[in-house]
């Protein structure tokens, strides 16, 4: 067992994010990103890299990060948290030369999407606008919402009815105030500029029904605001970015926004006629994938875009003329986050099983090398657990993705505990990536299981689809709780054979989210194969899910029929409905202001259980959402963390 503590892993994380290569491929500024447990924050400062040379620190921080280059690569610009407590400002720093750094915009929430118009005059990004309503900082004394559509309000960001985000505009020289763009109730971002600078391409959901029919759309807004729809609310189309010539916008989306999931697809839009086609083929893989996503970049080759496909995460070229299926331009076994291209040059963000993401640099056509060493204190001071990927052979005869963590200093011939692991979503994936929480696992001396089950993504869009409930008009399936649940069984009993130092009879079973609903399933209904069981930020009773999440009423597009016309169908998929099977002892860990699984969905597991009488404990952590395992405060994710430990190692230790 190794001897190192969560919050020695934890404490240690620092992260490259969001590469921006400057257009004359000369230089690359990105974002260094770590974990203060002190400051029980995450400090971010820009750093600079040329090909060939060693990176070095551009700002000091705390909070700086979201670079973009002028045209002429004479200046930058960042966002940063610089002045008072929750005010977001906007930057310049010169680049070719000794200068001041400029403040362009204050403002009291987040500044995100920064890019300069190719003039160099305007910069454009996306912020949150406030209604009148907060101009009150006493809540007691502010009038009470109106709510008159879904979607209000949204995990992580809070109430967003009276918060749209819109597309700004501000002088690079620094002569007037940010211009707001799309003033009004609706919500735009994802920008594009056209190439004459006169306006910019946008996503956005700007129509009254947007809530009913989930439709996304791009636009066209001028720099006095005129807004014209490009798109006609059949689909969602997101991520824009217009092409050198003006004439194409390259975007990423799907046409039917009523079935989920499906893989999104690279598709170009001609600005004259109007006319949308795809052009990634018969690539049946997500451009939208796990790991993050960007709008597709335009280089002489062809367009780049990032796709997930079975654990990794990579860069493809995809042809504008859609005549050539997409080429894989990065290395196979990584999982890449974020990248750029420009001047021949292409940057990326890379993480692999060992080693969290780390800036990669290269010419175009060439592998790309690592070029940072962020994380060299981890991996040189901590025992990582060894990662071994297979296929688990399952119903139906298919093939799961399988990822085994063994522990530090593994011994073949000796006994150990194992904890299965499931992912959220469901559509999403585990992959090549490093994974703090299964190394934390392996570090307790755990052989730590992980898989990619049908539902997942990564895969063809009917393995994702695969459980989609069986009245479903488009893409019927089998339901949560079906083959998911084979897959998931498969990888564990795969793992089993394969390596004999697993006890079979010290099997813990771990997951949130959709993971937490699938931990919940399979208490009731296969608790006989697990010692224990922790089910955090579930969705127990899909019922009461689609009014109280906070994307209620747009569970439909995956289950089939809504809630008020098949209620016993979302009961007969929901855990809770078996909850008297259930006695396994439990660990229910769930967020208090946690809007996507409220936490209802906690204490109607957790009352049911301590009714009957079972081995249940309930752990709420307070001022956290739905991510917390991920973007949570860093003191709470290392309590986290280690009241898992604790709760395995109870019950998972030798008889």
């Amino acid at each position: 067992m190794a001897s190192w503590k969560p919050a020695e892993l934890i404490g240690s994380l620092v992260t490259a994010i969001s590469p921006a290569v400057a257009p004359d491929g000369q230089s690359v500024v990105f974002t260094a990103k770590r974990v203060d447990l002190e400051a029980n924050r995450y400090p971010s400062r820009l750093w600079v890299a040329e090909e060939g040379g060693r990176p070095r620190p551009l700002t000091n921080g705390p909070a700086d990060g979201g670079a973009a280059w002028a045209p002429d690569c004479s200046m930058i610009a960042f966002t940063s948290m610089r002045a008072a407590d929750k005010e977001f400002t906007l930057h310049l720093l010169p680049m070719d030369g000794p200068g001041e750094t400029l403040t362009l915009a204050t403002r009291n929430e987040a500044i995100s999407g920064v890019a300069f118009s190719p003039d160099g005059e305007w910069l454009a990004f996306v912020s949150r606008c406030r209604g009148p309503r907060y101009d009150e900082t006493d809540p007691a004394k502010q009038p009470p919402r109106r709510i008159t559509r879904f979607l209000h309000r949204l995990d992580g960001a809070g109430w967003t009815y009276d918060r749209p985000n819109h597309v700004w505009i501000v002088p690079t020289d620094g002569t007037a105030a940010p211009i707001d763009l799309t003033p009004g109730e609706f919500s735009f971002d994802q920008l594009s500029w056209l190439p004459d600078s006169t306006g910019l391409v946008v996503s956005g959901q700007g129509h009254d029904t947007f809530d009913r029919d989930l439709a996304t759309d791009l636009y066209r807004i001028s720099l006095t605001g005129e807004r014209t729809a490009l798109t006609d609310r059949t689909g969602v189309y997101q991520f824009p970015s217009v092409g050198p010539d003006g004439r194409q916008v390259a975007f990423i989306g799907i046409d039917d926004p009523e079935t989920y999931p499906q893989n999104p697809k690279v598709g170009l839009l001609d600005l004259t006629t109007l006319r949308r086609t795809w052009v990634s083929g018969s690539f049946d893989r997500s451009f939208m994938p796990t790991a993050g996503c960007r709008a597709p970049v335009w280089t002489p080759a062809g367009l780049l875009a990032l796709a997930e496909d079975r654990g990794d995460t990579s860069v493809y070229l995809v042809d504008p003329d859609g005549t050539a299926e997409p080429q894989r331009v990065t290395a196979t076994d990584q999982v890449v986050s974020g990248f750029d291209a420009a001047g021949g040059l292409v940057a990326a963000t890379v993480a692999v099983l060992d080693r969290p993401a780390e800036l990669y640099l290269g010419p175009f056509g060439a592998e790309l090398e690592r070029v940072t060493g962020l994380s060299d204190r981890v991996v040189s001071r901590l025992a990582l657990g060894r990662a071994e990927r297979f296929t688990s052979p399952s119903s139906g005869s298919v093939e799961v993705d399988t990822w085994v963590f063994t522990p530090p200093e593994f011994d073949a011939a000796g006994s150990y505990p194992v904890l299965l692991n499931v992912h959220g979503g469901p559509f999403t994936q585990y992959g090549n990536t490093f994974f703090d929480e299964a190394q934390l696992q392996a570090a307790a001396g755990y052989i730590v299981v992980m898989s990619n089950p049908r539902g997942s993504s990564g895969r063809e869009t009917g393995w994702g689809q695969a459980i989609m409930g069986p009245t479903h008009g488009s893409a019927p399936g089998t339901g949560w709780g079906s083959v998911d649940v084979d897959d998931v069984l498969a990888a564990l009993d795969e793992t089993l054979r394969r390596f004999p130092a697993a006890d079979a009879g010290r099997v813990g079973m771990l997951g949130g989210s959709y993971g937490g609903y699938m931990a919940t399933w399979l208490a009731a209904h296969h608790g006989d194969r697990f010692r224990a069981i922790c089910s955090e930020r579930a969705v127990n009773n899909l019922l009461s899910e689609e009014w109280n999440s906070d994307i209620a009423t747009t569970f439909r597009v995956e289950h089939g029929a809504t809630h008020l016309a098949q209620p016993a169908e979302y009961l007969r998929m929901s855990p809770i409905t078996y909850v008297d099977r259930i006695t396994t002892p439990m660990l229910i860990v769930h967020s208090e202001d946690d809007l996507r699984c409220p936490i209802t969905q906690a204490e109607e597991l957790f009352v049911a259980l301590r009714m009957l009488g079972r081995d249940v404990e309930f752990v709420r952590f307070p001022a956290e959402g739905h991510e917390l395992s991920r973007s949570g405060s860093p003191r709470h994710r290392v309590q986290r963390a280690e009241l898992l430990l604790e709760f395995f190692a109870r019950h998972l230790s030798p008889a």
